[in-house]
């Protein structure tokens, strides 16, 4: 055991147990996987508690795009408090402006309406107009523990010379590796410093599928891997 991170996207209970089953460290809880992932329902969060106690990091998202509107951001930090009453240990979420920059305003309003609970600047960070100059934005604020990137708006696979310039920058411990993560691409990560991966579609075959926890042991061993 190298005390790798995996993380699984979990959709319900289901999902959830396999996860466990198969040996996660933690869970991504979305609703809407067609839109990206958006917000879940507390009742969902309330109920994956009950029967696993892997921790669970909630999106936050109103949207299938990366901004959002200050009605959005107000709705937003009401579900939060919601969530974390129904087991939420930390939550997922950050924000572009029209120009592409990370929205800091945004970002730092939502991380203020989370506090004191972790959080995960998502995959915004990939599709921002200036990718290295959004992790530069995004790197220093509070509170925060992973960033879920693939370095590429097209995926891991594109995007691992940008992980690799992360890496050498000295953000590998921030990195959650994710977004079209194969078999493959772990052992460069791995090489890089990278100790935190982020699966979804890799544990259950398709969307319309539920997490399989064999699925979720061959990931288990392959980030254990060095």
């Amino acid at each position: 055991m190298t005390g790798s991170l995996l993380e699984v996207i979990a959709l319900d209970v289901r999902d959830a147990v396999a996860a466990e089953d198969g040996g996660a460290d933690r869970l991504e809880i979305v609703a809407d996987i067609s839109a990206g992932g958006l917000t879940p329902a507390p009742e969902t969060v309330e109920a994956i508690t009950k029967q696993s106690a892997l921790p669970q990091m909630v999106m936050l998202r109103s949207n299938s795009g990366y901004t959002v509107t200050p009605d959005e951001l107000e709705s937003l930090g009401r579900a939060a408090r919601t969530l974390a009453s129904a087991g939420a240990a930390g939550f997922v979420f950050g924000f572009l402006d029209a120009a592409g920059a990370v929205d800091l305003a945004a970002t730092e309003a939502l991380i203020h309406a989370v506090t004191p609970l972790p959080w995960t600047f998502h995959r915004a960070v990939d599709h921002a107009a200036d990718v290295q100059a959004g992790w530069r934005a995004v790197r220093l604020l509070p509170n925060l523990a992973t960033v879920l990137t693939s370095g590429s708006s097209s995926g891991i696979a594109g995007g691992l010379p940008v992980l690799r310039a992360r890496a050498e920058a000295g953000d590998a411990p921030l990195i959650l590796a994710g977004g079209g993560l194969e078999p493959h691409l772990v052992p460069p990560l791995l090489d890089y410093g990278v100790r935190a991966f982020h699966v979804g579609r890799a544990v259950r075959g398709s969307w319309s599928a539920p997490v399989d926890r064999e699925r979720v042991r061959r990931w288990r061993d392959l980030v254990d891997t060095v």
